[in-house]
């Protein structure tokens, strides 16, 4: 599948209420949440006035002139909140696009950015059973604290 990796534009930030709301993972057998669910303040901080931080950064997939992927960071006090100098990620892709190597080209691309950023870190916060822990330990992430439900990961850039 042929895809562009590419920075957001800022007429582009209201993708990111989509790619929240993508970004929830729902174990198999359950039903997804509604879609006012990223309205809630707790999910909020990954959205809202995005683009005013230090470390608001976005990357975009496009394939066939459709927007089908993001990854973003922020400073923010979200689940994957380890300092206030560690940027936390936030990633995700529509569904039909998944396991196709979009979401790894994202991560590495992000990674990338953030280093030459001046970042020496990155978190984020995952489910234990959400498939993607894979992809994150692969490129670098690290249990940094767990929960029963959840790991906050660490990556060195």
């Amino acid at each position: 599948m042929n895809y562009t990796i590419r920075p957001i534009r800022e007429e582009e930030y209201g993708y990111l209420d989509e790619f929240l709301y993508q970004a929830i993972f729902v174990p198999e057998g359950t039903e997804k949440p509604v879609r006012e669910i990223i309205r809630k303040p707790e999910l909020q901080v990954y959205v809202e006035c995005f683009g005013e931080g230090q470390a608001d950064f976005c990357l975009l997939a496009e394939t066939d002139g459709k927007t089908v992927g993001a990854v973003w960071s922020r400073i923010m006090n979200d689940y994957g909140h380890i300092s206030d100098e560690i940027p936390s990620l936030a990633i995700s892709l529509l569904p039909e696009y998944r396991d196709k190597g979009i979401g790894t080209a994202l991560l590495k691309g992000m990674l990338v950015l953030l280093k030459e950023k001046g970042y020496s870190q990155v978190s984020l916060s995952v489910q234990k059973d959400n498939y993607a822990v894979k992809l994150y330990r692969k490129l670098g992430f690290r249990i940094y604290r767990e929960t029963e439900n959840e790991n906050l990961m660490l990556a060195d850039l």
